[in-house]
């Protein structure tokens, strides 16, 4: 049985040609060359920035980021308390996953996970003194590392504007209808 190649497109982007696949979809809104840049910009700037922040936090409080946001997340709460399936959506990480990481953060002595009085299948997680501790050590390192990399980089207005792309791209995923 002989296979074609893939249909592919030619795009003319500052001056250099390049094929692209089309996967026979004649519709397509491809990227001009400034979306293109300015979506390949910050998609590095996000990656690395993560990568950063994680190590920033890793080397000098031995926890990884998303563990930092989940502890700041139930630190935010009342009672320090969550339930798992609302710490899940706060940290914007599935169950499972958030599963895995509170029993990590359990072995720490830094959460406890409490069984759900009114509904036998719920659960919470609780921050513990030592959690909270463990966060107010991590806390001003952190936010030095957040504003070197990013408050600082950007004017008032470009941080205010980046508020606002942020907002409206979170509501666009979080709401799709």
């Amino acid at each position: 049985m002989q296979r074609h190649p893939p249909a592919v497109l030619e795009r003319v982007i500052e001056g250099s040609t390049s094929r692209l696949y089309d996967g026979g979809m004649s519709g397509t809104r491809w990227l001009t060359a400034d979306e293109q840049r300015t979506w390949r910009a910050f998609l590095a700037a996000t990656r690395l920035l993560s990568a950063e922040l994680d190590r920033q936090l890793q080397r000098d409080s031995a926890m990884p980021l998303a563990y930092y946001e989940i502890l700041v997340r139930l630190s935010e709460a009342p009672e320090r308390a969550l339930r798992m399936s609302e710490l899940a959506e706060a940290a914007d990480s599935s169950r499972s996953r958030l599963s895995h990481a509170v029993a990590r953060l359990q072995e720490a002595g830094w959460v406890v996970r409490e069984s759900c009085a009114t509904d036998g299948r719920g659960a919470f997680a609780r921050l513990t003194d030592e959690g909270y501790a463990a966060l107010a050590e991590a806390a001003p390192a952190h936010v030095e590392a957040v504003r070197r990399h990013l408050v600082d980089k950007l004017t008032a207005e470009q941080f205010a504007a980046l508020g606002e792309i942020s907002e409206a791209v979170l509501d666009g995923l979080r709401d799709p209808a």
